[in-house]
C-alpha cells in the first residue's frame, strides 16, 4: 500500500497565541510559494533619525538594525557632556534602556548600530536624537543569505500562500506565540546553525520553539 502524508493544520504549528488576534500581523509575501508554519522574515524597515533642537551640531550617521529591532522610535538623549565627546542615554521603542551611547564611537548591538559624529559645538544635557522604525509590511522566505532583511526571522505563517505570479496578502504570527519546532518550514538548505539563530531571533519577538509542542 503506498505510503500517504497528510499536510500540517494550524494546530500543528501553532501552540499557543495571545488573545484578540494579537500575535498576528497582515502582510504581503512578494514572492515565492510558501506553506503552512514557514519560517518568514521581513523586507528591511524604514528609518528614520529626526534630531531635536540641540545645542550640539554633531550628526548621527546611517542606522542599521540588528535582529532584536523593534518597530516604534528610539530615543537618544545627552546625560553627560564631555568636550569633544558626550554620553547619551538610549531607550527602545518600550520605554527600556539600552547601553549607552558614546559621541564619536561606534555603536553596536541587537537593536541599532550607528554612530553619533563629534561636531565643532558639544552637545549639551539634554541635546536628543529620535530614532524612528517603521516596519514593513512585505515579507518573504526566512533566507540567511540575504541582505535585505528577510536574513532575521520575523515570523511564522499561518497558513499556505502563493505568490509565484503576484504578491499574495496573508497573516504570519509575529510575537507573543509558541509554535512546534517539528512544524516549522525551513529554506531548503537551511543548517541547523542558521536554524539555531533564526528561533533565537524568533525568541526576541516572544515567540517561543518548542521540541515538544
Amino acid at each position: 500500500m503506498p505510503v500517504q502524508s497528510e499536510s500540517n493544520y494550524l494546530g500543528d504549528v501553532l501552540k499557543y497565541e495571545a488573545p484578540n488576534l494579537f500575535s498576528r500581523d497582515e502582510v504581503t509575501l512578494t514572492a515565492g510559494n510558501l506553506a503552512l508554519g514557514a519560517v518568514v522574515g521581513r523586507k528591511a524597515p524604514a528609518v528614520t533619525v529626526t534630531p531635536g533642537t540641540n545645542t550640539g551640531n554633531g550628526v548621527m550617521g546611517a542606522v542599521t538594525l540588528g535582529p532584536a529591532a523593534l518597530p516604534g522610535s528610539y530615543v537618544v538623549t545627552c546625560k553627560t557632556k564631555v568636550t569633544n565627546a558626550g554620553v547619551f542615554s538610549v531607550v527602545d521603542p518600550r520605554g527600556l534602556p539600552l547601553p549607552d551611547l558614546t559621541v564619536a564611537v561606534a555603536y553596536a548591538g541587537d537593536h541599532i548600530n550607528c554612530t553619533l559624529a563629534d561636531g565643532s559645538t558639544d552637545f549639551e544635557v539634554g541635546d536628543k536624537f529620535t530614532i524612528a522604525v517603521s516596519v514593513a509590511s512585505e515579507i518573504g522566505e526566512f533566507n540567511p543569505a540575504a541582505s535585505d532583511g528577510l536574513q532575521f526571522a520575523a515570523g511564522v505563517l499561518v497558513e499556505a500562500a502563493d505568490a509565484s505570479a503576484a504578491a499574495k496578502q496573508t497573516v504570519i504570527i509575529a510575537r507573543d506565540a509558541i509554535v512546534s519546532r517539528t512544524a516549522l518550514v525551513w529554506k531548503t538548505g537551511a543548517t541547523a546553525p542558521q536554524k539555531a539563530v533564526a528561533i533565537a531571533q524568533l525568541k526576541t519577538l516572544g515567540i517561543l520553539v518548542r521540541e515538544g509542542a
